[in-house]
């Protein structure tokens, strides 16, 4: 990863780097000391099993990484990892990945590159989605087994030997995004497959904080600040819905249509708020249009704020429907709730009629913003 990041790439990276330690304290956790032995676990798989560490003791190698859904560091080595997995799963080499992340930990603003959170029931979409080949398994509940690896960050690599001695911890290699210089991971497998000494036994370890469960508190009092943001609703005419349509900015634009009287537009309202907090601070804005009569701008201003959705909220006080249509989307059929993903320049990415799945609406939008730095 470049140290040289852009203000909003620092912006989540210090998200992540939220202080690493169990206790709260300024003092990192101590990784597992090279020359230990692999300490024993059972944890339960998103394939419905449980594994300990016996199941991978006929395998030559062990390597046991430490990742999650949400970090865009870890989302960034999957691929790397798939790759290894086809490389070496055949040279006697076992990997298994853990998630040591509390879901609960996790505040909705370190949910900017993904469209999972770190839940268990998220990670079996993940493997499913995405082919995992491995062993993906869950210890947010008590974190023992992360806790006495000592795991920094996501990604946080441990290999061991045919022994389970432990022989190497750190990164999986030196680059996020940019190529690779130096296979810090792959090199130690080598030479442990080799019967040679591991050339590099301990490397630092970038990568998305440990969500420790003390960060509890740090994700409700998160919650509690954005809940006091004013929300307000204000007119907008059929001008300014042509400028919005146009998106002559450098952001994705999410626009919901909805009206007080429209059950499902109303039950979905927290969804988009939900959405706001994960997304905003990238280069997104979010948008919702009430097609309501003037006269109930009062109760559509209630329900947002009921839903604390302090989006860009306009009430249209065009002459009619089809001139909205006209001026947002020709291809809107009429009904509502509406949704629209407007990419920067106009274009419009994802259209849905009716109430929109959120994982495919926040689909939509990370796979315009991106997953990793």
């Amino acid at each position: 990863m470049s140290w040289l990041m852009k203000p909003a790439q620092l912006a989540a990276l210090a998200l992540c780097a939220l202080p690493l330690t169990a206790t709260g304290s300024a003092e990192d956790p101590k990784p597992l000391a090279i020359g230990a032995k692999a300490p024993d676990f059972k944890l339960p798989g998103v394939d419905g099993r449980d594994y300990t560490l016996q199941d991978f003791a006929q395998s030559r190698v062990l390597m046991v990484v430490f990742t999650c859904n949400h970090c865009p560091t870890a989302q960034a080595y999957e691929k790397r990892l798939a790759e290894f997995q086809a490389a070496y799963q055949d040279k006697g080499v076992a990997l298994v990945a853990i998630s040591p992340n509390d879901p609960l930990a996790v505040r909705l603003d370190e949910l900017g590159y993904t469209d999972l959170d770190d839940s268990f029931e998220d990670m079996k979409i993940r493997a499913r989605d995405h082919w995992y080949t491995y062993p993906y398994l869950y210890d947010g509940d008590t974190q023992a087994t992360s806790r006495t690896f000592g795991v920094l960050a996501t990604p946080h690599v441990f290999i061991f030997d045919k022994d389970r001695t432990l022989r190497y911890q750190g990164r999986f290699d030196d680059q996020e995004v940019k190529p690779v210089t130096s296979h810090d991971a792959i090199n130690a497998v080598n030479a442990l497959l080799a019967d040679k000494p591991v050339p590099v036994e301990t490397t630092r370890v970038p990568g998305c904080s440990t969500k420790w469960s003390d960060k509890r508190q740090s994700a409700k009092d998160s919650l509690a600040k954005w809940n006091a943001e004013p929300v307000e609703i204000k007119p907008i005419d059929v001008e300014a819905i042509k400028k919005l349509a146009k998106n002559d900015t450098d952001k994705l634009l999410v626009v919901n249509l909805w009206a007080t009287w429209c059950g499902p537009c109303v039950e979905e309202l927290p969804e988009l708020t939900t959405m706001l907090r994960m997304y905003r601070i990238r280069k997104f804005e979010m948008v919702t249009i009430s097609v309501d009569e003037p006269e109930k701008m009062a109760e559509a201003r209630d329900l947002l704020a009921k839903a604390h959705l302090s989006a860009n909220n306009y009430l249209f006080t065009g002459p009619n429907k089809d001139t909205l249509a006209d001026a947002l989307d020709k291809e809107w059929p009429g009904p509502v709730p509406y949704t629209l993903v407007i990419a920067p320049g106009g274009k419009i990415v994802y259209r849905k009629s009716g109430a929109f799945d959120p994982l495919e609406l926040k689909r939509a939008i990370v796979e315009i913003l991106g997953r990793t730095f």
